[in-house]
């Protein structure tokens, strides 16, 4: 019997994985996240989700394990999650009128095989008014979020386009994932 894994406490990609009506559970990692600055940012996404499923990996032999990681990259910077609401603030402002772009990497790991891949979606948002900014970090979404937004929440009303994978940016591009969990041998249940 095939055993599934998805390597995060993440509601948004446990979410995402239960819309494809997968059975799996959820092991967090305990993997390091801290990445040296100046790395390429498809490159920082696939290490820390290598990170993430090999260490669940190494504590359920012959599961397959989905590690995965996101980061907002925007003025050659990478956007964690805001401490307060003044990072909040800075990160919201910084964002205002431009595009940036999403990176989240996936690791599969099953047996010996192990899977790495990255996808990329350009987002633009719209001129943000302070009102707006205000009033988006007063709803609390922005603080566990990188990028101190969420596209698939409130923060959906800051988004005036993007360029690529909607999924990539909630945290798990589902159907490249999918893609991949049947190339290592795992066997959809329909």
């Amino acid at each position: 019997m095939q055993h599934l894994i998805l390597a995060s406490s993440s509601p948004r990609r446990k979410e995402l994985l239960e819309n494809l009506h997968l059975t799996f559970d959820i092991s967090s990692s305990e993997a390091d996240e801290s990445f040296i600055p100046g790395t390429l940012p498809e490159e920082i996404v696939m290490d820390l989700a290598e990170r993430k499923a090999k260490d669940v990996a190494s504590r359920n032999q012959s599961s397959f394990v989905i590690g995965a990681d996101t980061i907002v990259f925007a003025n050659d910077q990478v956007l964690g999650k805001p401490k307060d609401e003044t990072e909040a603030t800075e990160m919201l402002t910084m964002l205002s009128g431009t595009t940036h772009s999403v990176y989240t990497g996936v690791t599969i790991v099953h047996d010996e095989q192990l899977v790495r891949f990255y996808e990329k979606t350009d987002v633009t948002f719209w001129n943000l008014t302070e009102t707006e900014i205000k009033a988006y970090i007063r709803s609390g979404e922005p603080f566990d979020k990188a990028g101190a937004y969420g596209i698939q929440g409130f923060g959906s009303m800051l988004v005036k386009q993007i360029s690529g994978d909607y999924f990539t940016v909630v945290g798990l591009p589902v159907s490249k994932t999918v893609r991949e969990l049947q190339k290592a041998g795992y066997i959809l249940p329909y």
